[in-house]
């Protein structure tokens, strides 16, 4: 079976077949005919494989609406798993993005993304506002940020830290860099100077350290992190936990628990790919509805062939053939899982070990600033009484896409230090 999306769609390389390109006039056609097409491959219908990847392949493009960027991305993931390449694919597109990327192109990319959309800065604002509520009064401050956003996260919480009303504090920043994201040493470095130089603006004694070298999450311990007795903790958890083997999640949180932070703060996608893992139909289910979420919510920020753009599309092209293509085939040196859970899922895992930190007024009134600098549609959810998760949704057109919520060890972890 010959690679669908070999010549990205030239129009001038397809053949015409009205009468299969009729039954697609809806405007939900490409959901419709992808789900088609993976019942197929589950049905091991292999007639009706090739004659919906030939007209998927017809319709599908990088370049077009939201219907064929669709078509085009998960095209390329049921290709794979039909014909058992997902592996050799996604090595290939890790490969691609590595060539590609340079630490200024994707800085630009991230403060972009942020300038147009609060998909990601609206975890930032909320993990700030439980930090500095639980670090308050605390002259030593530590944070192990375990994230990839290059540290964009961290100048508001500088501004804030030079303006507290007491001495100002000291803070060590220590950021954890898997292999995974392709950040190499030179990259941290310029990091490093760019942070410390906006401390001194700040007037902020810093310091700044960097873990790298790591092929997985459970690779850290506490030894690494050089935790002094006399410093208060913060762990700052962006997108960390998906990252993590799906049967080590447990083992992970109580390695955090041993830390004994004084917070742990966590921002993940409010998708499941993880209990559904094992039943492909329903796993590409929730995989195509998160991600017609979040390429609508693209469609609405970036002009429809802007790079960054085109960018961060096939950045999720990776995720979704891990996801749906590679089953157990990632090895050690692969990287990360992708497996995301819902924040009810997190809550019980969490739970075994922390209790929920309550974001303050203050807090919560950031986030509701922060969304009000962005185009409608977007929304905070605030946790309700009969809630089985706490901490709060950043919503898109009604739909919960983002949770952030903040925890602190469970007394009985906080009696004895380990």
């Amino acid at each position: 079976m010959q690679n669908p999306n070999y010549h990205e769609n030239s129009s001038s390389s397809r053949s015409q077949s009205p009468e299969d390109v009729e039954p697609v006039s809806d405007s939900k056609w490409a959901p419709r005919l992808l789900h088609e097409c993976a019942t197929a491959i589950s049905n091991k219908d292999s007639t009706k494989i090739h004659h919906l990847l030939w007209m998927l392949n017809e319709l599908a493009s990088p370049y077009g609406d939201c219907n064929q960027k669709l078509a085009f991305y998960f095209l390329q993931a049921l290709f794979c798993k039909a014909t058992d390449t997902g592996l050799r694919c996604y090595k290939t597109l890790t490969s691609a993005a590595e060539k590609s990327k340079s630490f200024d192109s994707s800085r630009k990319l991230i403060l972009k993304f942020q300038e147009v959309s609060p998909w990601t800065t609206f975890g930032h604002v909320a993990s700030n506002g439980a930090i500095l509520e639980a670090l308050d009064g605390e002259n030593k401050l530590h944070i192990i940020d375990i994230s990839n956003t290059f540290c964009t996260q961290w100048p508001t919480l500088l501004e804030a830290l030079a303006t507290r009303n007491d001495e100002t504090p000291h803070l060590k920043l220590t950021v954890v860099v898997m292999e995974s994201t392709l950040v190499k040493s030179h990259v941290m470095k310029e990091v490093a100077q760019r942070m410390e130089k906006f401390a001194r603006l700040m007037g902020v004694p810093f310091e700044f350290n960097v873990i790298s070298g790591l092929n997985h999450l459970k690779e850290l311990t506490k030894e690494s992190l050089n935790i002094q007795e006399e410093e208060a903790l913060a762990v700052n958890c962006i997108g960390a936990l998906r990252r993590v083997e799906v049967d080590e999640r447990g083992a992970f949180i109580r390695m955090l628990q041993s830390l004994n932070p004084k917070v742990v703060t966590i921002v993940e996608h409010e998708a499941d790919f993880s209990s559904t893992r094992n039943d492909f139909v329903k796993c590409f289910e929730e995989c195509l509805r998160f991600y017609t979420l979040y390429f609508e919510m693209l469609d609405e920020s970036f002009p429809t062939t802007s790079n960054e753009r085109l960018v961060i599309e096939r950045e999720c092209s990776k995720c979704i053939v891990k996801v749906l293509a590679c089953d157990n085939e990632i090895g050690d040196d692969q990287g990360d899982s992708e497996r995301r859970e819902r924040g009810n899922q997190w809550c019980t895992r969490l739970k075994e070990c922390f209790i929920p930190f309550t974001l303050n007024d203050d807090a919560v009134d950031d986030v509701k600033a922060l969304l009000k600098r962005y185009k409608a549609g977007w929304s905070l959810v605030l946790p309700q009484a009969n809630q089985e998760s706490p901490g709060i949704y950043l919503t898109w057109r009604e739909e919960q896409v983002v949770w952030a919520s903040s925890w602190k060890p469970q007394e009985k972890s906080m009696e004895v230090k380990t």
